[in-house]
């Protein structure tokens, strides 16, 4: 929050224009006083260069809407000036010149006694071209993490006062425990280790709420760090780093909904910025979703649960923000690219996809593609019906002529595919046939390989806890989803069997704190000190698993075979050119002898293949004997 301050900053800018081969011109900026009198304008700064040279700013502060706005450099206009309907806000509509340079310049509102404040703005230089921003792909594999529970690396953040929730208890599931940035930031050698090419971060913006704020999506200001997260520099340090590793950091956004202790429920600014806004400023009971989702696409659906899930808050605690508001709508827009510009992310993360006004969303992610084209975008559709899943991905042919703009969706029907696949008997219709048939729905899909592929999340039990703790089913469902034609992405602690059997369904135990991330912790995964073996296992499985993949171009582009499973075995095979990969997966106990005459149309006979765990090797001949239960990835290319 700004306060009033005043301090003297002389900005020179020599402009050399070479008018003849023998004499240059100097030019001069007349230098500004630099001045901080308004309480709050948002976006905070902006940057030269965008296609788009439009710019909005919130401005609030007391009384503002009976001030006149006015601004001191050259080739910025004001094009619009809009009250809000509480006298505190004033939105103001520039226009940037292509031919305007970086720098720093003042806005004067001046009331009409002529009492004036000034509010010193700032358009900054662009870090790196538009198309150089490269969204997450089929090459990555990300990895989910609740910043709270990962690692707390610096106590001093643990506890901040003026905010409401003012404790730490790790031994209450639903309170903060102290994980931060620095922790993230921290561990970024591990993340590599394991093979992770970019990490998913729950948000980390301010979540100034009384209780379980530690979670990140109830956000009370959408231009803030979390003060017990840490400060924007080090958020922007972890993506430098990050960067450095070849690791790319998305963000988790939320445009359906804010916190209630957001700021600007104390002063609306208009009297349509959340829906039900009567109803709340009234004190009375607001309506909350009915989270029929279904609606956004049924021909049958009454507009009546239309709007109850569109227009519903997600909760008491979430009020739901109203996208129509033309003024709400921009804010949310250039909020996102202001993170975009100010991290260099390598994507984002849209909560709650289906819930916002689905117009609005296009418009969202049609803005921030049109200014990014390589830039990835996954929204959450919480459906396992594949149709819905393909109705949100850009270019998909829906038949109301609905374009989503966005790039990638989660696959939430393939999580449970392979979890029913590995925890049902086989029959005709269960177990292995379920993945078979799952994947089988691709057709459905304009693009599979850029659909975001997962087993668990912080939302749902722990794989190891849905697939009943059986170590050998787990490592097939990483082996399958890391091998898919999808974008793969695993939670943090998938790598040590982390699980909340003792309470299925339990949010807080689903977001357990990363063993060693605490000073106190007896057990340490990130130098595996204490971890058992099944655990060191696992994340040796992983790492190996990861690390191919990312050198295998065959996994990140190649086409994709499956066979139909038969005698409890299902194989499919990646290719590109003469790579072939190869994933069997087995869920007989006993020894069992597979044919491999059966896959003679992948072309692999008298061909060398290597075990990418063992690395052990053998030439691919009439049968293949499978010792026990479990995954086996054979490649014809080792990677170099």
């Amino acid at each position: 929050m700004k306060k009033g301050f005043l301090s003297v900053f002389v900005l020179v800018f020599a402009l050399f224009v070479s008018c003849s081969p023998k004499k240059e011109q100097k030019q001069e900026v007349a230098p500004i006083t630099i001045s901080n009198d308004i309480e709050r304008i948002e976006p905070p700064n902006w940057w030269v260069g965008f296609k788009n040279n439009n710019l909005q700013l919130l401005v609030k502060d007391p009384n503002i809407t009976e001030a006149t706005a006015t601004i001191s450099k050259t080739g910025i206009s004001i094009k619009k000036v809009t009250k809000g309907d509480s006298p505190n806000y004033l939105f103001v509509d520039l226009e940037i010149d292509e031919s305007v340079t970086a720098g720093k310049f003042n806005i004067t509102f001046t009331t009409k006694d002529g009492a004036k404040k000034v509010e010193t703005y700032e358009l900054k230089e662009r870090n790196k071209k538009a198309d150089d921003y490269l969204g997450f792909s089929s090459a990555d594999a990300v990895y989910l993490i609740t910043p709270d529970r990962f690692a707390n690396a610096d106590t001093s953040n643990d506890i901040d006062s003026t905010l409401n929730e003012k404790a730490i208890d790790r031994t209450n599931d639903y309170a903060r425990h102290g994980g931060d940035i620095k922790g993230i930031t921290n561990n970024l050698d591990y993340i590599d280790k394991l093979g992770f090419t970019a990490i998913w971060p729950s948000p980390l913006l301010t979540n100034n709420m009384y209780n379980a704020s530690y979670h990140g999506y109830a956000i009370t200001d959408f231009y803030g760090v979390d003060p017990r997260f840490g400060t924007l520099e080090e958020y922007k340090e972890l993506a430098v780093k990050a960067n450095k590793k070849g690791i790319k950091i998305i963000m988790d956004q939320v445009a359906n909904h804010c916190g209630l202790e957001h700021w600007w429920m104390k002063d609306l600014p208009f009297k349509d910025w959340v829906n039900y806004q009567d109803e709340f400023t009234n004190n009375k009971p607001v309506e909350i979703s009915n989270h029929k989702r279904t609606s956004n696409q049924d021909i049958y659906a009454s507009k009546t649960d239309n709007k109850i899930m569109t227009h519903g808050w997600f909760g008491n605690h979430m009020p739901d923000l109203n996208q129509r508001n033309p003024f709400l709508a921009t804010y949310i827009i250039q909020n996102s690219i202001w993170w975009i510009e100010t991290l260099e992310l390598g994507g984002i993360r849209q909560d709650t996809y289906p819930y916002p006004d689905k117009y609005f969303m296009a418009n969202w992610a049609g803005s921030i593609m049109a200014e990014y084209p390589n830039f990835s975008i996954v929204g959450e559709e919480w459906s396992y019906n594949p149709l819905l899943i393909a109705y949100w991905q850009k270019d998909n042919k829906n038949k109301d002529e609905y374009q989503s703009n966005l790039t990638s969706t989660m696959d939430f029907a393939m999580q449970q595919n392979i979890v029913d696949a590995l925890n049902q008997d086989e029959t005709w219709g269960t177990g292995l046939v379920k993945a078979y048939e799952g994947l089988a729905n691709d057709f459905a899909y304009q693009s599979p390989k850029d659909i975001m592929v997962f087993l668990d999340n912080h939302d749902m039990d722990r794989v190891f806890t849905q697939l009943n703790e059986n170590v050998e089913n787990t490592k097939m469902a990483i082996a399958y989803t890391a091998l898919l034609p999808r974008i793969p992405q695993f939670y943090y602690g998938t790598e040590i069997l982390m699980q909340n059997t003792a309470k299925p369904g339990d949010h807080g135990l689903i977001r357990t704190d990363f063993p060693g991330g605490w000073n106190t912790d007896t057990t340490n995964a990130f130098t595996g000190e204490g971890l058992t073996t099944n655990q060191k296992e696992m994340q040796n499985y992983m790492s190996t698993l990861l690390n191919f993949r990312k050198n295998s171009e065959t996994i990140h582009n190649g086409k994709t075979i499956h066979f139909a499973p038969e005698n409890g075995v299902y194989v499919l095979f990646r290719i590109l050119n003469d790579d072939v990969v190869t994933i069997i997966l087995n869920k007989n106990e006993d020894p069992h002898q597979l044919d491999l005459s059966r896959f003679k149309e992948v072309g692999l006979e008298g061909k060398k293949v290597t075990n990418i765990i063992t690395n052990k090797s053998f030439n691919w001949k009439e049968n293949l004997l499978l010792p026990t239960k479990g995954a086996t990835i054979l490649t014809t290319k080792i990677n170099k």
